[in-house]
């Protein structure tokens, strides 16, 4: 589905045309034309790369999709492929991956938004506001919107931190390590898809200033840069919770390890203080006239206050340890 095509210069926009009229307008100097799709269909992809003559092996990798975050440059053009990593209201604690697809050359940008409900609207109406910016092209286009998938991150990254110290906070609580060790690995599996991807985007991204740059990026290097910035500080902030996280799933098990042998100790002080009851039936037995000398007049009394002092002793010993 379009969602706009308009063509602008010097930093200015000046209109909204159709399809069909980009060729005409690509071609003049100081001009380019920003188009924004959602989830394109093979027609429109096919359109677009008549228009802007975009190479094939590209247009091959956004009509496929679930591609890898990267940047990659054909001839004169760059195709870049951004995750976008969106929580899901409607399912607490999942996330959505969508993809953002963006073909930039020295005078055009066209992304194109997959499996995301969240637009990129606020994006062009920044750039517009911005035309000394804006006045560098196609480069500082694609400066914005990476910018703004990378700034989508950080939200996410604070939910997960939240969630973090929740969970840290409920790990010395009793009968809660195999709860908190599950809402550990479900959030690991959320970090990890988070990290899939910041780090090959910032790999690529990183080609972006210093050195050999494309064409369209050679004026905005300082904002790529600070994008990698970003991408650097968030590939941090992922590298520590993973850490984080592995050292709370130790201390659950340990819990967990905990709670075992404290069972076991009070199975053992259990056993313990009955196998005294039955010891002394099994010597004495329970089936004489008098106990336990036989015709000892308070022989029974004796052997029940005997079993019950020992046992007291015993469960007050254990009480004492702690295993009671």
């Amino acid at each position: 589905m379009l969602i706009n095509c308009v063509v602008y210069e010097n930093g200015t926009k000046v209109a909204d045309i159709p399809v069909s009229e980009i060729s005409d307008y690509i071609s003049r100097p100081n001009t380019f034309v920003w188009v924004a799709l959602q989830d394109a269909t093979p027609q429109e992809l096919e359109e677009m790369q008549h228009e802007f003559g975009l190479h094939e092996l590209a247009v091959e990798d956004a009509r496929h999709g679930h591609q890898r975050p990267k940047i990659e440059e054909y001839g004169a053009s760059l195709f870049s492929v951004f995750h976008l990593i969106e929580t899901d209201p409607d399912k607490p604690g999942e996330l959505n991956i969508g993809e953002v697809n963006v073909f930039t050359g020295t005078n055009y940008v066209l992304s194109v938004r997959n499996r995301s409900k969240r637009g990129f609207l606020g994006v062009r109406e920044r750039c517009e506001r911005e035309p000394q910016l804006l006045k560098n092209g196609s480069g500082f286009v694609l400066y914005a919107l990476m910018d703004a998938v990378v700034d989508r991150y950080f939200p996410i990254i604070d939910n997960f931190e939240t969630e973090l110290d929740h969970i840290e906070e409920d790990i010395f609580t009793k009968g809660t390590a195999r709860a908190n060790i599950e809402r550990l690995y479900e959030l690991k599996g959320r970090v990890v898809v988070l990290k899939h991807a910041v780090a090959p985007l910032l790999e690529a991204a990183s080609k972006l200033y210093g050195g050999r740059v494309p064409q369209m990026c050679a004026g905005v290097q300082d904002y790529f840069r600070d994008v990698v910035d970003h991408l650097t500080r968030i590939n941090a902030l992922i590298d520590n919770m993973r850490d984080t996280i592995g050292t709370a799933i130790q201390v659950n098990l340990a819990m967990v390890t905990i709670e075992e042998s404290e069972v076991t100790k009070r199975l053992a002080a259990w056993a313990s203080i009955f196998a005294v009851s039955t010891a002394f039936a099994g010597i004495w037995g329970m089936n004489f006239e008098v106990m336990p000398e036989l015709k000892w007049r308070y022989g029974y009394l004796m052997a029940i206050s005997m079993i019950l002092v020992i046992c007291s002793l015993l469960y007050w010993r254990f009480r004492k340890a702690r295993w009671l």
